[in-house]
């Protein structure tokens, strides 16, 4: 009786996988995480809208790789971060806001109008900044899950708050990480959000990330998308109507005089020609109601047999 061996389960032995996990992720191979994260910064806009009467505005400002404990060095002493932790991919997330971020948060949260000069002190983060920075871990990681649903179903447990960089540990410091930074305007100021994901919990998913399809991009925005419809509809268009056109030479036209009586070959049943810009839009035939000329819209024009007649001898 011949016996197979079954296929491994444990971690992938292919020297390729190896050699590609320590080399690291190239983010200019992975373009689908700037979708993800163009999709977070509209998802992360949306729920803000249903908090606050402000306009806030958030936009992906760039994505990077670098080590865990370079970027958090970077924000020590000026940012609350969130640690994650997501059971689907074992591994943690660092969400972090900066101190502008906070600040202008409070006062949009709170109704303020932009009027009051912006807090420059340099303090520490009241109670009521982290327990606002708590409830907007929340929404950001709804977002983050909401976005990488496009290749992963994932989820994320709050663990803890930190506002010393030392303690925000989600692995060893000098790991790789890609990093997104998102800008927030608000009431004539802003700030920045970041999110930290090692590379170790996006490497099972790279072949996910760096390919797309056509329909994966980011969400429409409703409410830009019916103020955009209003404006186009709103917008005036100029039509012309042409009953016929003829072709002359340029000495006909030079020995044209004023007052000149240009004979037609259009009838009453002549079809006219309805064009906007130049392009032509509609076969309608001519009438009259109410002592003015009007048309009724037959037929679309046909741009594909129209350009057969062009190149067509006559």
């Amino acid at each position: 009786m011949n016996m197979r061996a079954a296929p491994p389960t444990g971690p992938s032995t292919d020297i390729r996988d190896l050699l590609l996990d320590a080399a690291g992720l190239s983010l200019d191979k992975l373009p689908m995480l700037h979708v993800i994260f163009d999709r977070m910064a509209t998802l992360c806009a949306e729920s803000l809208r249903q908090l606050a009467s402000s306009q806030a505005y958030y936009s992906l400002s760039q994505v990077e790789s670098g080590r865990i404990g370079d970027v958090l060095d970077s924000y020590e002493g000026m940012a609350i971060v969130g640690v994650f932790h997501s059971p689907e991919w074992d591994s943690h997330v660092i969400v972090g806001f900066d101190r502008d971020f906070v600040f202008s948060m409070v006062e949009v949260l709170f109704g303020a109008d932009g009027s009051e000069p912006p807090v420059e002190e340099e303090r520490s983060f009241s109670n009521i900044e982290l327990r606002i920075a708590i409830a907007l871990f929340e929404q950001v990681t709804k977002a983050l899950q909401g976005s990488f649903a496009l290749v992963s179903q994932v989820s994320f447990k709050f663990q803890r708050q930190e506002t010393r960089m030392d303690f925000a540990v989600v692995g060893r410091r000098n790991n790789l990480a890609i990093c997104a930074k998102f800008l927030l305007q608000a009431l004539n100021r802003g700030g920045e959000m970041f999110v930290l994901i090692p590379q170790g919990a996006l490497t099972p998913m790279r072949q996910q990330l760096a390919s797309t399809t056509a329909g994966e991009s980011s969400p429409r925005d409703p409410v830009w998308t019916k103020h955009i419809r209003g404006e186009v509809q709103r917008t005036e268009v100029r039509l012309r109507a042409v009953l016929e056109e003829r072709e002359i030479t340029l000495g006909e036209a030079a020995q044209l005089e004023v007052g000149q009586i240009l004979p037609l070959q259009a009838t009453p049943r002549s079809r006219v020609k309805l064009e906007s810009v130049e392009q032509p839009l509609f076969w309608c035939s001519l009438g009259q109601a109410e002592g003015s000329y009007v048309l009724r819209i037959e037929e679309a024009v046909d741009l594909d047999q129209e350009f057969i007649d062009d190149i067509l001898p006559r």
